[in-house]
């Protein structure tokens, strides 16, 4: 798989995971530490921001799924074996080596970004893992998947942002089961709880059902993504349909009924044909 050669900008260097591009528009970055269950230190953390920076920021890609290598683990979190090794004083003298990024986990646990990324869950998501998965837009698991949030067990807790976004997705009751006891979660078991949006075929199938899902997202606007994304997400976030629907529109409605993609959409329709997408502005 060959990246476009229309990039405004080259991708960042990752010596973590695995860029590739299945189509000109879409995005798929493999964690690549399949000895160490594909669990992220710091390093790669912030490998991974840069990649998701510059992802929102190229016009060309629409679409992003992330997975990891092999057929055991998507990521079994932070590297517990760096995190053990640290000193007080590393932390002291090196601050900016041993931190998250402002994305927080893997760069997306707390990222708002623009574009949405799809997460296509080979085997486990544990610890920040999980936390990743619940704030990606949306999620593919295969058969063998299953989610846990174990830090408890380890004396530490899930700091990136995944107890507020699991309690806001399955409510208080089992979000703190799941939490408070190490529960872990099946395939089936998370999307009984509306945690994912569906299960592969089989896990030889998952990339190539996950891809089909980000195909969806490549023939729309892209325009209209970013808005739409943005609606969901502040309602998400808020809980208030208003002062979301406010935000939005102050944000991105005049850009988008300015655009040239909204006049493409609109023209199409009454000509009844497929719209040919400029890469967005917004």
């Amino acid at each position: 798989m060959s990246p476009p050669t229309s990039f405004e900008n080259a991708p960042p260097t990752a010596k973590h995971a695995i860029l590739s591009f299945p189509t000109s528009h879409i995005l798929l970055v493999t964690i690549n530490r399949p000895e160490q269950r594909n669990s992220l230190p710091f390093a790669a953390q912030w490998e991974l921001h840069d990649v998701w920076t510059w992802y929102d920021s190229e016009p060309s890609l629409r679409a992003a799924i992330i997975t990891g290598a092999g057929s055991k683990s998507f990521c079994a979190g932070q590297d517990l074996i760096e995190l053990g090794s640290l000193s007080e004083n590393d932390f002291k003298s090196r601050p900016w080596e041993f931190r998250h990024p402002p994305t927080r986990f893997g760069g997306i646990s707390g990222r708002t970004g623009k574009k949405p990324i799809i997460a296509a869950v080979n085997g486990f998501a544990f610890g920040g893992g999980f936390e990743m998965v619940l704030n990606c837009d949306m999620i593919v698991a295969a058969p063998s998947a299953s989610f846990s949030l174990p830090e408890a067990l380890r004396g530490i807790y899930a700091s990136a942002g995944g107890l507020p976004r699991l309690v806001r997705s399955v409510g208080l009751p089992v979000a703190t089961e799941i939490a408070l006891t190490g529960r872990v979660l099946s395939a089936q078991e998370a999307l009984d709880y509306k945690l994912i949006n569906k299960i592969s075929s089989s896990s030889d199938t998952l990339i190539e059902e996950t891809i089909s899902l980000a195909k969806k997202l490549e023939e729309l606007s892209p325009d209209a993504v970013i808005v739409t994304r943005a609606g969901l997400r502040e309602a998400w976030k808020n809980g208030d349909v208003e002062a979301a629907t406010k935000i939005v529109e102050d944000m991105y409605n005049q850009k988008l009924t300015e655009g040239d993609n909204r006049v493409e959409g609109l023209m199409a329709f009454a000509e009844k044909r497929k719209p040919v997408w400029k890469p967005s502005k917004l």
